[in-house]
């Protein structure tokens, strides 16, 4: 799966029952799939925020916003400095 990605196909009876509007359902699917692989560790805040296609500032609002704890490890610490230092 390398350079593929992956279809997941909802149906279309959940998607009838979901309370969005229809041109908000991909977004908010996204989202909801991206915060919660985030919260049990399944992805990284740089994943999840793809995957729900938001700026990294825009998924720490919305981890705000859902009280969801955020996963930040000393050696994220350190990659954040360096790279605020012009480090990789």
């Amino acid at each position: 799966m390398k350079n593929e990605g992956l279809t997941l196909e909802i149906p279309y009876t959940v998607l009838e029952g979901a309370k969005l509007p229809e041109n908000e359902m991909e977004d908010e699917f996204r989202k909801e799939l991206a915060l919660a692989l985030y919260q049990r560790g399944v992805l990284s805040s740089g994943k999840a925020r793809l995957l729900a296609r938001m700026t990294r500032w825009q998924f720490e609002e919305l981890l705000a916003k859902r009280r969801v704890e955020r996963h930040y490890t000393a050696k994220d610490l350190q990659e954040d400095i360096n790279y605020g230092l012009g480090h990789q």
